[in-house]
């Protein structure tokens, strides 16, 4: 049976016009969400556990594995749902609109603005490693720079997009080349021997795909946007696979060069990971380029997740129900296109976490949130298809119900482990929950009152 279309999430609304972004533009926006703090930075905390090189690659191999089986069961959802907001349309279509609810406040509050103030973070302490400027004062400066860029207009954010990643592929492909040809002091074992499989049973292994899953979040990301996407039904799978395909092969390559350039012992705990392993290759001169280069494929990430963010605030607050003037203020765009009023909310919120900034705990906080949400809009997807078996899917997920089913056993076994050894980062992140239901309750109640005086 096919269940009805929830009472207080309606369908969205036809957005045919504003449907821009191409097969070229939203696999930059998926790309470009994915690579940022999290690849450059993730080895030096996953050193501080595990000891072995295989280990370590093999870390990124399975959360690339993760991600694409993920991928697929969003591409399914995404070509039945071709509307912003992700996990907001999703959840709420799979299970019910409070669910739907958590997913984009999560969306809003954790999934965008702390990736988004991890990015500028980095981005500070890069700079500050070649200009005389205090980090916070560069973290705050481009934020405040991307925003203006998107509130220019929907196609001057499109062409940056697609331009600064560009940029972006180029300057790592080159990094990856020098690293991969460059001869190491202590050759990297890559022996699977019995250290190594101890390793990878570890609990230690599955908090450090954590850190993993957070250097792929944004695989999901053409969900964000599919509402601006031409061609949904063909566009979004292809770029989804494409993207985390493209992004699972530059994440090893990366890594194993960090791993040749810098001994495993100077790795442990250290966030500048990319300019240590320039230093190495070049000496300080390349440690300076390399930090440069890093700044420059940090601007894309918060690039494309202020533009991912901003459409899933949007499509959250014109859903609240009437007479709530923060849903009328942010659920509006403007007469081109542009959801100016969410851009400006979202660079409120990350400037506040600019300013209170702990950077692990921040990873760690928001990678078993995202995983959390993920996985229940995977379970949503497996539930669709029993509930709703002949309901229109212009895509259906490859190897099906393998691939979904591998994505849950995973998730559940990062997460529960994570919850066991660092309770005070997931607890967090249940916290933000209750919160989102306290904000739905008060919604509701208001939408009740609303009713009442009619």
């Amino acid at each position: 049976m096919t269940p009805a279309p929830p009472a207080r999430q309606p369908p969205a609304p036809d957005e045919g016009g504003l449907r821009h972004f191409g097969l070229t533009a939203s696999t930059a926006v998926l790309v470009a969400n994915m690579i940022g703090t999290g690849v450059f930075t993730a080895l030096g905390f996953q050193a501080l556990a595990l000891h072995t090189g295989i280990a370590l690659l093999m870390l990124w191999g399975v959360g690339g594995l993760v991600a694409l089986c993920g991928a697929l069961a969003y591409a399914e959802l995404g070509t039945m749902f071709p509307h912003c907001g992700g996990e907001y349309v999703y959840l709420g279509r799979a299970w019910h609109p409070l669910a739907g609810f958590l997913g984009g406040w999560v969306s809003m509050t954790v999934g965008f603005a702390a990736p988004i103030a991890l990015a500028g973070i980095a981005f500070g302490r890069y700079v500050s490693a070649i200009v005389t400027l205090p980090p916070l004062v560069a973290s705050l400066v481009v934020v405040a720079v991307v925003a203006t860029v998107h509130l220019a207009g929907l196609h001057t954010a499109k062409r940056f997009q697609v331009l600064i990643t560009s940029t972006q592929l180029v300057l790592i492909a080159a990094f990856i080349v020098a690293g991969l040809r460059f001869t190491p002091a202590v050759p990297v074992r890559l022996a699977l021997d019995g250290a190594a499989w101890r390793e990878i049973v570890s609990p230690s292994f599955a908090i450090s795909l954590v850190y993993v899953s957070y250097a792929f979040t944004g695989w999901n990301a053409a969900g964000y946007i599919a509402g601006e996407i031409h061609a949904p039904q063909r566009t979004i799978p292809r770029a989804l696979v494409a993207g985390t395909v493209l992004v699972t092969v530059l994440y090893v390559l990366l890594n194993w060069s960090f791993l040749r350039t810098v001994p495993l012992a100077d790795l442990a705990g250290r966030v500048e990971v990319g300019a240590l392993s320039a230093q190495a290759m070049f000496g300080r001169t390349g440690g300076v380029v390399m930090s440069a280069t890093i700044a420059t494929v940090l601007i894309a990430t918060i690039s494309a997740m202020v533009l991912g963010g901003s459409r899933v605030t949007q499509a959250v607050m014109a859903d609240l129900p009437p007479g709530r003037a923060l849903g009328r203020a942010l659920g509006r765009r403007a007469t081109d296109g542009v959801p100016r009023n969410a851009i400006l909310a979202q660079l409120a919120l990350i400037i506040a976490l600019l300013l209170t900034n702990s950077f692990e705990q921040v990873m760690l906080y928001a990678g078993f949130t995202l995983n959390l949400m993920s996985l229940l809009t995977v379970l949503g997807m497996l539930r669709l298809r029993l509930r709703a078996p002949d309901a229109p899917r212009p895509y259906r997920a490859w190897g099906y119900p393998v691939t979904p089913l591998v994505y849950v056993a995973l998730s559940v076994w990062t997460l529960g482990t994570l919850l066991r050894q660092r309770p005070l980062e997931s607890i967090s992140g249940l916290g933000t929950l209750a919160l989102g239901i306290a904000v739905w309750w008060w919604a509701q109640r208001g939408a009740r009152v609303v009713r009442a005086k009619r």
